[in-house]
């Protein structure tokens, strides 16, 4: 039984290696993504930017609300169309700042408050890979440490009833 626990517990340690290399390779990805969105917005609202400075001295807000004011309803629906893109840029714009703002913060973006659309389509497009890197290799070994741990310690725990010995024979 003994050796069935160690087996298990390095098993354990493997798949966390394994899962734990992928994670700053996902985040690479997310990067990425996220960054090819922004641009692509970006370049989305430079037109409507341009008839804002001319018009309204840049301010695309003041644009949207002309066109939402109008009376023709292609011009209000206009509005309505370039005020969706101003506030995906605001969105992304915002999102690409935070994860650009250094490595743990594009951690917490990538998994705990992304755009989701992003992480959605990064996680359905993701290809598994082994990049070992320096941050592959320490993610690597404390997920598959935490793993092992956790798991060691549910066994524990699962089999604690069974390995206790009953009051009158333990010898102190």
């Amino acid at each position: 039984m003994r050796i069935i626990y160690s087996y298990g517990r390095l098993i354990l340690f493997v798949l966390g290696v394994l899962a734990g290399v992928q994670v700053p390779h996902f985040v690479d990805q997310y990067g990425k993504a996220l960054q090819s969105h922004y641009l692509e917005i970006q370049q989305n609202l430079a037109q409507f930017q341009q008839e804002a400075d001319k018009y309204f001295d840049g301010d695309l807000e003041k644009l949207i609300a002309y066109y939402k004011a109008s009376d023709d309803h292609v011009f209000k629906d206009g509005g309505d169309s370039i005020d969706n893109i101003y506030q995906r840029y605001q969105q992304l714009q915002i999102a690409h700042k935070n994860f650009q703002s250094g490595s743990l913060a594009a951690y917490q973006q990538t998994f705990l408050s992304p755009v989701g659309s992003i992480r959605q389509e990064v996680r359905q497009s993701y290809d598994y890979a082994i990049r070992l890197t320096p941050d592959a290799i320490i993610t690597a070994l404390i997920i598959g440490f935490l793993l092992a741990c956790v798991g060691e310690l549910l066994l524990r725990l699962l089999l604690w009833p069974v390995n206790r010995k009953p009051r009158g024979e333990q010898h102190g």
